[in-house]
This record gives structure tokens, C-alpha cells and sequence, in this order.
């Protein structure tokens, strides 16, 4: 019996019990689905985790001022005032693993252009920020040295604070008022989209950290230097732990904290925070999909176990097939054509349950998930896997009956 003959005739055994093929499908169908989905949708964590870190930027770690304590009794968080610009350079020099050190204050002011206003978070820092967060600019330039030096008047605005003021007018070298000061817009960023936290990232303007200190900041932090954090960047290839170990040492050599005492500074390791998310997002797809995958093994010993009512109930047909000239491997193919064929077709439907189910996990759920043809290779390849091993045990069976033995069995 050819491979073709073989074919027509497992469609044939298979067509003739359509409910009882689709009943031990469903072991399959519901495997294949489920692997599919928790896939998709492990992987669309990780993507999300991956976008989050391309949006803060590579190697990025942020030093924030600690909690300040006041006659005994401990503030809240970022209470300290001990920050500066100066520390900022220190670990720019000092710290041979960071690239970029760059220190900026925050504040929330009415922009004005013309008859538009829109309140937006207001940035002053340095160039080497926008370095260290990857941020590259869609038009215009970069503060110059001089403007740096000494607090010109000129903003860098996101995309947000450009639609909200301008519309489709082109925002470069058009003059808008933060707090009153007059500032000309000298360059338009890149588009950021929304952090981890829902933040809007491109709802921000950016000047001179000497212009924030003397034209919006305007209070003692201002004149003693004082800012709200440091985004540092460490050089590609360097270890972040050895960077944050050397930054903390440093700084606390700076601010002459004791051996035992409370550092008025924390050091945030973002790279870190996201790349064990991602680990952990990675897990659970490996769990998830494990889960799942016991559905695919649950669905074999189903095929199994009506491949073996099958051979039972056609022993005399098997007798029969011998008694004309049949050989024990044409029974044997036949038997394991069959138990793959309700897997593929099983492993099929599956496929098409899992596309629905993940479309409609992103519709009306909103997760982000991701699809890839790995995946359906990946657990169409595995159904008719299952299909074989599970599929094997009946058809040998049926291929070394006695065909005597065979046409005797009622």
C-alpha cells in the first residue's frame, strides 16, 4: 500500500466516526490554542518591557535625593536637598564606567505662545540628559556651551507641548513665555510616548540648567546649586553594579555620610528594574506555556486511547487486509497516518482559535501581545509530534496481529 492509498484510507476510517475524530481533537485543539495564546501574549510582555527600555535609554541608572531627617522624625521620599551640580560633574569625572552625568530640576509652569497656553513639566539640565536618555532631536539644534553657561533664554519642547502651542506651525525660532520669561524654542524632540508610569514623556520643555536655576527656579536651591536628580549613563560593556558601587562611594565621600549612617541620596538602577522584568515576563511565558503544553500530552493519550478502540474494532478488517496480501507496515502506516492526521487537523483548528484568542485578548483586554510564526511552527510541529509518539504504540499493534488471530475475533 502506497502512502497515498494509505492516506484515502485513514480519511475514510476517520470520516466514518466524524464526532468521535472531533472529541479526541479537542485534547489537541485546546493545546495548540492555549500555547499559542500565553505565547503571544509572554512575548508582547517582554516587547513592552523592550520599548519601556529603549524609552528610558540603554544603561541608564537616576540619583535622587534621599529622605531628609528633621529633629529625629524621618520626611518623605526625596525630602533631602542634597544634590548638586557639582556632584553631578564629580561622577561624570570620577566614575570611569559612566559616559554621561547630567543633573536637572523640575518644575510645572504655563507655556504661552500667542493666545495658546499649556501647562507642562519644565526640565533644566544639560545636553549630556538628553544623551543619556537616548533622546535625539526631530529639528532644530542642541544648547550651545555658551547658553549653558550663561542661562540664555532658549528651550528645547516635545512633541506634546509643540502640538498643543503651535499646531502645524513649524515651533523653531518662535518665542514662548514659561513663567513669564520670553524663551526661544531652538529645537523640537524626538517622540518619547509614555513611560512605564502612563506619563506622557513628550509633554515637557527643557532649558539650561543655569537658566532654570536663575530665571524659574529663583529660590535657595536655585542660588546654592541644589537639583532634583542625576541621569547617568554608563559606557556600553561596563558592569552597572560596579558603576553604582563606585557612584555610591563617591558620593558619600562627598557628603561625608558616616560609616553607619543614612545616605541622604538613592541611586535608581532602571536598566536593572527593566531587565528583571523582562526575566520575570520570560518566566512566566515558559510557565504559562508549560501549562498549556499539558494540554497537547493530555490530548495525545486521547488519540492514543481511541487508536485502541479503533484497532479493536477493526481486527477483522486488519485480518482481512493481511488474508489479501497486506504487510504488517501497510497496517502500521495506516494506523499512524491516522493518529497524525487528527492531530495536524487538530493542531489546524487550534492555530485558528489561538489567532482568535489572542486578537480578541488585545481588543477587549488591551494587553499588548505579539504573534510570530514561531510560535504556530512551534506548537503545529509539536501537535503532530504528540500525534507520532502517541499514534505508534496502537499502530504496532494492529501491524503484528495474526491475520488468523484476526479474522477469528468477533
Amino acid at each position: 500500500m502506497n502512502a497515498l492509498a494509505a492516506m484515502r484510507s485513514a480519511w475514510r476510517a476517520l470520516l466514518a466516526n466524524p464526532l468521535r475524530s472531533l472529541l479526541t481533537m479537542l485534547g489537541i485543539i485546546i493545546g495548540v490554542a492555549s500555547v499559542i495564546t500565553m505565547i503571544a501574549i509572554g512575548q508582547g510582555a517582554t516587547e513592552r518591557v523592550q520599548e519601556h527600555m529603549k524609552v528610558l535609554g540603554a544603561n541608564v541608572m537616576l540619583v535622587l535625593p534621599g529622605t531628609a531627617n528633621t529633629g529625629g522624625v524621618r520626611q518623605g521620599a526625596q525630602t533631602s536637598q542634597a544634590l548638586t551640580e557639582a556632584d553631578a560633574l564629580a561622577i561624570a569625572l570620577e566614575v570611569p564606567e559612566v559616559q554621561v552625568a547630567a543633573p536637572s530640576s523640575r518644575a510645572t509652569v504655563q507655556a504661552v505662545f500667542g493666545g495658546t497656553n499649556w501647562s507642562t513639566p519644565v526640565f533644566g539640565t544639560t545636553n549630556d540628559y538628553l544623551e543619556a536618555r537616548d533622546w535625539p532631536l526631530a529639528s532644530g539644534r542642541l544648547f550651545e556651551a555658551g547658553e549653558v553657561q550663561g542661562a540664555a533664554k532658549v528651550v528645547l519642547i516635545g512633541q506634546t507641548v509643540a502640538r498643543e502651542l503651535f499646531g502645524d506651525q513649524d515651533p523653531v525660532d518662535q518665542v514662548i513665555r514659561l513663567r513669564n520669561v520670553p524663551m526661544t524654542v531652538i529645537g523640537v524632540l524626538e517622540r518619547k510616548g509614555q513611560n512605564s508610569w502612563g506619563s506622557d514623556q513628550d509633554d515637557v520643555a527643557i532649558v539650561p540648567i543655569s537658566t532654570f536655576r536663575n530665571r524659574v527656579q529663583g529660590d535657595a536651591a536655585g542660588r546654592l546649586k541644589r537639583v532634583g536628580s542625576i541621569s547617568v549613563k554608563v559606557r556600553d560593556g561596563h558592569d552597572m553594579k560596579a558603576a553604582e558601587d563606585n557612584i555610591r562611594e563617591l558620593l558619600r565621600q562627598r557628603m561625608r555620610v558616616q560609616v553607619e549612617g543614612d545616605e541622604p541620596f538613592r541611586i535608581r538602577n532602571l536598566t536593572e528594574m527593566l531587565q528583571a522584568q523582562e526575566a520575570s515576563s520570560q518566566v512566566m511565558t515558559l510557565l504559562l506555556s508549560a501549562v498549556a503544553g499539558v494540554s497537547l500530552i493530555v490530548g495525545g493519550i486521547g488519540i492514543m486511547n481511541i487508536m485502541l478502540v479503533s484497532v479493536t474494532e477493526r481486527t477483522r478488517e486488519i485480518g482481512l487486509r493481511m488474508a489479501v496480501g497486506a504487510r504488517g507496515r501497510d497496517i502500521l502506516s495506516q494506523f499512524l497516518i491516522e493518529a497524525v492526521t487528527l492531530s495536524l487537523m487538530g493542531g489546524a483548528i487550534g492555530v485558528l482559535l489561538g489567532a482568535l484568542a489572542t486578537w480578541a485578548t488585545a481588543q477587549f483586554a488591551g494587553w499588548q501581545v505579539s504573534m510570530t510564526l514561531n510560535s504556530i511552527v512551534l506548537a503545529a510541529g509539536f501537535s503532530a509530534l504528540v500525534g507520532v509518539f502517541f499514534g505508534f504504540y496502537p499502530a504496532r499493534r494492529a501491524s503484528r496481529l495474526l491475520p488468523i488471530q484476526a479474522l477469528r475475533h468477533e
